[in-house]
């Protein structure tokens, strides 16, 4: 993608470089389901140029954090990008500043060819005037080969991984600078997850910051910068991926030989 940043990124696994600015940072950030409240004053930043992971078990409220920040469910506390306050954030407005959000479920359209499924991805650029489409379409396939291949296929005729890669591609069609991903390795055979994480620290490297849902802990603290482990709603731990990797909490319940991959 031709994005560029004026900010030096840091390097996956190193840590936030002291006094990085914040593209996005959440502040007590709470969601309730009914009488049942599923996050419990949540706080976490993701900075320009940052991989930042979100780790825990199922439950944990790992989603429901990112259906919060894009305005897919109601939440109070407090949400802000880029410096500014997001006090009702709504699905559209998100994406009109710039983020994208690839769901667990991917949620493509699997009677619609892989191109229109992309088109989809840049309706919100399209309205604000802006027919940049076609070249962005040339910068997925090109970080895609596959899906130019499969350019006429039905989504519904794609395997997993190329499932996963449309759902990046859709996102990446609106010029996100911020990316929200949900459980991009879920279901995907071992090969298919190394590429799927080549290709997001790839994405990194080319200026786009991105929260990383993660049940897959190794893959995740191996890629990420920073991590959180969230446990029933709440922050556990945070800090450098390199020193969460390390710590006998995390080793004993996330990275046992049982979860190696």
């Amino acid at each position: 993608m031709s994005v560029s940043t004026q900010r030096p990124a840091p390097v996956p696994g190193a840590g936030i470089p002291a006094g990085a600015p914040p593209l996005l940072r959440v502040q007590g950030l709470r969601v309730a389901y009914g009488k049942v409240e599923a996050l419990h004053g949540v706080d976490l930043s993701v900075p320009a140029g940052a991989i930042v992971t979100v780790i825990g078990p199922n439950g944990a409220g790992k989603t429901t954090l990112l259906s919060a920040i894009m305005g897919l469910l109601p939440s109070s506390g407090r949400i802000e990008l880029d410096g500014v306050p997001q006090p009702r954030p709504s699905v559209e407005a998100m994406v009109a500043q710039g983020v994208g959000l690839v769901p667990e479920r991917r949620e493509l359209f699997g009677d619609m060819s892989v191109e229109d499924n992309l088109l989809l991805g840049a309706f919100q650029r399209y309205r604000q005037g802006r027919r940049d489409h076609p070249t962005s379409m040339e910068e997925v396939f090109a970080l895609f080969p596959r899906l130019r291949e499969r350019r006429r296929q039905l989504a519904r005729t794609l395997s997993g991984g190329e499932r996963q890669m449309l759902a990046l591609g859709r996102a990446l069609m609106g010029k996100p600078r911020l990316l929200l991903l949900d459980e991009p390795s879920l279901g995907l055979a071992p090969r298919v997850v190394r590429e799927i994480f080549h290709i997001i620290v790839e994405l990194r490297r080319r200026g786009v910051a991105i929260l990383l849902v993660e049940q897959n802990a190794r893959a995740a603290l191996q890629t990420a910068d920073h991590a959180y482990v969230l446990e029933t709603g709440e922050v556990a731990l945070a800090g450098p991926a390199q020193e969460l990797a390390g710590d006998p909490r995390v080793v004993e319940s996330y990275l046992g030989l049982g979860r190696a991959g």
